[in-house]
């Protein structure tokens, strides 16, 4: 791929527009019951319609066989390498959230979980419990006291929250609690390096000290955490690409995400509907938009099937909203796979579309994993995806003599 400095040198300002429609885990894999992926069994005309005017294709997030988290993957649709750009979960989390996030601060992404009386992970998500008592169980983890540490925990949404460590020296060379999976017990966190060891033993104090907080909190009676990281210096995407980006998302770490790589963070309510009212409202101002949709993920984290075909369906049903506003590019995508049939991320690639007056149309025949592979895009590295939609938007000037 071709470096930002190269990048940086053939960007020009001009007034074409780029949407990027990420669908969150839009992949998937057939149901044993029909033989299809959510999205060949949704109704989607619109998008099948769409598909027929543009160019199509399957992303690998990362690297063909690596199953992405949710950061790696934006990242690199956003045309930043995540083996290069490796950023830690509990910063996205907790700048999305608004938190000033220090130089010296360790942060962390948490799971309020339930474990039973043996101490094995029964849910990994303590059956979502709603953000209202996230906030309750964060305001009584607060009051754990940590030698040397100002200890700051905050609810995310939901059973997720961010917990942030400020004092001197602290490392992010730790492994993770989260098993990953149910049935095991949180794991015990180590250092990856001897400089990390006082931090190690510090936050495995503060989980013993949840446990016992937590004890009579079923089903939220644990915690895990993963994502342990500290603010990092990445190229902002208007330095880039020259490029005045903006956000749309409800979810706390994807605006973290956002404004990590510079993009303005921009008001919305919740769904589709609204998300799509910000886009038109804030139109004029920008010309890139990142607009995110949370729901296909959930469903297909939680195995519903049915419930992330409905809202592939709510998406398609909205989107002559967008076409409205003509955009001179526009990409809808994934950032990676979630299968309900898994019930997790997956490795597998992710279909693409991106649509431009200056595209050779596919003219396939609907948006789908199966259609998406006869595209002419082919499969082709997640950080390719910029360059392109960059290129279609008349934004690169001619490279070379």
């Amino acid at each position: 791929m071709i470096g930002f400095e190269r990048i940086k040198e053939i960007a020009i300002e001009t007034p074409s527009k780029i949407i990027l429609l990420v669908m969150d885990g839009l992949g998937g894999l057939p149901d044993p019951r029909s033989g299809k992926t959510e999205l060949e069994t949704a109704s989607t005309p619109n998008l099948d319609q769409l598909a027929a005017r543009s160019i199509c294709g399957l992303h690998d997030p990362v690297s063909p066989g690596i199953t992405p988290g949710s950061g790696p993957a934006h990242l690199a649709l956003f045309g930043y390498d995540p083996l290069v750009y490796d950023i830690g979960r509990g910063v996205l989390e907790t700048l999305g959230i608004d938190f000033d996030l220090q130089e010296k601060d360790l942060a962390a992404r948490g799971n309020f979980c339930t474990v039973d009386e043996k101490g094995l992970v029964v849910d990994r998500r303590a059956g979502r419990i709603p953000t209202d008592r996230s906030s309750e169980l964060c305001q009584l983890l607060n009051k754990i006291h940590l030698d040397g540490v100002q200890l700051f925990v905050n609810p995310v949404r939901e059973h997720r929250f961010s917990v942030v460590f400020r004092g001197d020296d602290l490392s992010a060379e730790l492994t993770e609690s989260d098993p990953q999976q149910v049935g095991l017990a949180p794991m015990t966190i180590e250092a990856l390096s001897p400089q990390a060891e006082r931090t190690a033993r510090m936050v495995n104090e503060f989980v013993e000290k949840a446990k016992a907080t937590l004890a009579k909190s079923r089903p939220a009676n644990m915690v895990l955490l993963r994502g342990f990281s500290k603010y990092p210096n990445l190229p902002e995407m208007g330095e880039v690409y020259r490029l005045n980006p903006a956000a749309i998302a409800t979810y706390p770490m994807y605006r973290g995400l956002a404004k990590l790589v510079g993009m303005k963070i921009l008001p919305t309510g919740e769904g589709i509907e609204a998300e799509f009212a910000t886009l038109r409202q804030h139109y004029e101002e920008h010309d890139f938009f990142y607009v995110h949709v949370k729901r296909t993920d959930s469903a297909g984290e939680d195995g519903n099937f049915e419930a992330k075909v409905k809202a592939i369906e709510e998406v398609d049903a909205h989107l002559p909203q967008l076409m409205g506003l003509a955009p001179d590019v526009l990409i809808i995508t994934g950032d990676h796979s979630t299968p309900a049939v898994l019930g997790a991320h997956s490795w597998h690639p992710v279909p693409v579309l991106l649509y431009s007056r200056w595209c050779r149309p596919d003219r396939l025949g609907e948006f789908s994993e199966r259609a998406c592979r006869s595209g002419s895009l082919g499969r082709l590295p997640a950080v390719e995806i910029m360059p392109l939609a960059m290129a279609y938007a008349r934004k690169l000037n001619k490279f070379g003599a």
